[in-house]
């Protein structure tokens, strides 16, 4: 039997083979880009071939540093699999040196155990140095299960390790520790939708991500011509996201939240409460389209006459409206049905024509079409418009497009047609008008509202997948944007009904997954956390009656961690005692209050260094630190309607200790003083 010491000094020296190997692949690609347009057959060619050879010597060029492999399978037919974030070998035809986490190959490094070794002799797993930029004397440990003989299943000290490792900066992929209930739906059906209903510490996003990277890498061609979509709920979410993808060998793709997506205009006002509500409700799809599609004229009051030379060819107004009524009962896109209409119309004149002269070539059937006769009967029965020409027009009187048959009560009782009360249509009625729609002021919800007629109008080009994060938080109208980006395409839905804390927040994935364009989607619990520990997910989950959802409480491997609690005569005291405490540890110190304390809590904190970051409850949602500092949680809960939900949330953003400083007197269910775990 081998030495520890000489087993390691051999996955050195296989590491030094493999990053030889990495520079001479980079190398390889970048000597093609200049070689292979010349060898190309045509213009076209040449610069297909070259894009391709730059976009992967731009990929290879932005691999981030950092170790080539991080664990071995020892297989019952004699071969050696190395495993890495990306697959090396000594020239294409070669046998991998490192084969990539996403082959068929890895799948048994997460999956195989002692009750199914999957042809497995022995799993082994490397120990880096932590944020090792890849230099092999960074290979500190390495660790064997052996598998074939029935052991293994015992807790892996260098997973834990890394696990529990302190949160500095952006969050890291976690290739080296995906766990076997994650790896099944990294791997999920790729043609197939899919949900994850994640208790908090559960790595629901980091599952969305490394299934994105798993799709790019099992279906390349069908994704990347299509594009991948991540949405996040914030730009410090997606700060915080923005190297996973990237460590794991995928660039290029596309991270934005749903108001940078659907953006058409910039955010100029502030929509009330109330209005918000109605414009995010699910009926205001039905009111837009009446909207929209009102303006066709079903029955034209005069027959179409064109001229064509010395002759007049003629429709009947009741043909016209036959051609009309027969393309807004196929429902295409409003833009594509004024086009339908038009080339009925030129259709049924050129037929006409053709009775009357002979066959009408395709420069007459143009100049027909282009004809003022008939581009005034369109500009009259389907006429061009706007999503902010029609939005205006809703907005300033909303209970024209709200019902057909006019009001029945304007003081509540739900409207005949629309379905809205009064109150709900006065509550987004604009009570100063804009000139124009060139002037108006649009709120963050109106923009959700011109994606709406935008898609009426003409629907937008479909993701081959998008992922979205925090998902039980958009609103139904926000949920159709989306549908309407996946709609030949898949979606990997994540979130967490407890942590909604929007006015219109889901509280059961079904419905949400419905406005989402994906009925059916199954759901599937994530309720085992590693991140964060069982002394604050106990604690956290006597939240859970308080939240209004159905989830199951989450669990966690982890018996490590603090909480503690801190009576304070005075906030800034006690607030800069906890950080101070807090800093005694490795890791990075998370600060949260309520919004309205954010201000006064940074001032008094401030000096601490690049470690402590103070931020309000509102935008924590995603992120994790070490060590959070919870200022008033009182004044959390007490902030807003889904205050409990909020609150849920902050507790949750800690991975290692959580410490709880009040003035007022704690929630209920925050008493008594919470044990301690260490």
């Amino acid at each position: 039997m081998t030495s520890p010491d000489h087993e390691l000094a051999r996955e050195r020296s296989h590491h030094d083979a493999c990053r030889a190997a990495l520079i001479r692949m980079t190398e390889d690609v970048a000597e093609q880009v200049v070689t292979g347009e010349d060898v190309a057959a045509s213009g076209a060619d040449a610069e297909a071939l070259g894009y391709h050879l730059r976009s992967r010597a731009k990929e290879m060029g932005e691999q981030p540093p950092g170790p080539l492999f991080f664990g071995r399978l020892d297989r019952e037919d004699g071969q050696i699999h190395h495993i890495g974030r990306r697959r090396i070998a000594e020239h294409p035809a070669a046998p991998p040196l490192v084969v990539d986490w996403r082959a068929p190959v890895s799948r048994a490094y997460y999956q195989a155990g002692a009750h199914d070794p999957q042809g497995v002799l022995r799993r082994r797993r490397f120990g880096w140095a932590p944020n090792s930029a890849g230099a092999t004397e960074d290979l500190t440990a390495l660790e064997d299960e052996l598998l074939a003989d029935g052991g293994g299943g015992t807790v892996s000290a260098l997973v834990t390790g890394e696990i529990e490792r302190p949160r500095v900066g952006p969050m890291r992929d976690i290739a080296a520790t995906i766990q076997p209930e994650q790896d099944d739906l990294v791997r999920s059906e790729p043609a197939a939708s899919l949900c994850v209903q994640g208790a908090p510490g559960t790595g629901k996003t980091a599952v969305g991500l490394h299934r994105a990277a798993y799709l790019l890498y099992t279906h390349p061609q069908r994704i990347r011509r299509s594009g991948l979509l991540v949405l996040g709920p914030h730009r410090a979410f997606l700060s915080y996201i923005a190297e996973v993808l990237p460590s794991l060998g995928e660039t290029g793709i596309r991270q934005a939240t749903l108001d940078e997506e659907i953006a058409r205009h910039q955010v100029r006002a502030e929509d009330d409460e109330a209005a918000a509500r109605v414009k995010h409700d699910a009926r205001m799809a039905g009111l837009l389209h009446r909207a929209l599609y009102g303006r066709v004229d079903a029955a034209p009051a005069e027959d179409l006459a064109v001229p064509d030379g010395s002759y007049h060819w003629r429709l009947p107004a009741a043909e016209l409206a036959a051609i009309v009524s027969a393309v807004r009962e196929e429902a295409p896109p409003y833009a594509t049905g004024r086009e339908r209409v038009r080339a009925r119309v030129v259709r049924a004149l050129q037929l006409r024509a053709e009775r009357r002269s002979g066959p009408m070539g395709a420069a007459w059937a143009r100049r027909i079409e282009r004809a003022r006769p008939v581009t005034a009967f369109l500009d009259r029965c389907w006429p061009r418009t706007t999503p902010e020409e029609v939005l205006t027009e809703v907005l300033t009187d909303p209970a024209g497009p709200a019902l057909e048959g006019g009001l029945t009560d304007a003081s509540g009782p739900a409207l005949a047609g629309g379905g809205f009360t009064g109150a709900e249509l006065a509550a987004i009625r604009w009570a100063r008008p804009p000139r124009s729609y060139r002037s108006a002021r649009w709120t963050a919800a109106d923009l959700v509202l011109l994606d709406e007629l935008a898609g009426l109008i003409e629907r937008p080009e479909s993701y081959g997948h998008v992922v979205v994060d925090e998902a039980q938080d958009l609103s139904p109208m926000q949920c159709r944007a989306i549908a309407r980006r996946t709609e030949f395409g898949s979606l990997t839905v994540l979130g967490d009904l407890a942590q909604g804390t929007t006015p219109w927040a889901a509280r059961d994935w079904h419905e949400q997954l419905a406005h989402l364009g994906k009925p059916g989607t199954p759901v599937v619990p994530l309720t085992l956390g590693y991140r964060v520990p069982a002394a604050i997910v106990d604690l956290a989950n006597r939240l859970l009656p308080l939240l209004g959802a159905d989830v199951p409480a989450g669990r966690s491997v982890r018996r490590d961690g603090e909480v503690t609690v801190h009576r304070t005569t005075d906030l800034a005291t006690g607030a800069r005692e906890a950080v101070r405490a807090a800093l005694a540890a490795e890791g990075s110190v998370g600060v949260v209050t309520a919004d309205h304390l954010v201000d006064a809590v940074a001032e008094e904190v401030k000096g601490y260094g690049e470690r402590v970051t103070v931020l309000p409850a509102t935008v924590v949602k995603g992120l994790e630190f070490d060590h959070v500092v919870v200022v008033e949680p009182a004044a959390i809960m007490a902030a807003e309607a889904r205050g409990a939900n909020r609150l849920y949330v902050v507790l949750t953003r800690a991975v290692s200790r959580l410490a709880l400083v009040h003035e007022r007197e704690l929630p209920e269910f925050l008493a008594p003083t919470p044990r301690t775990a260490r």
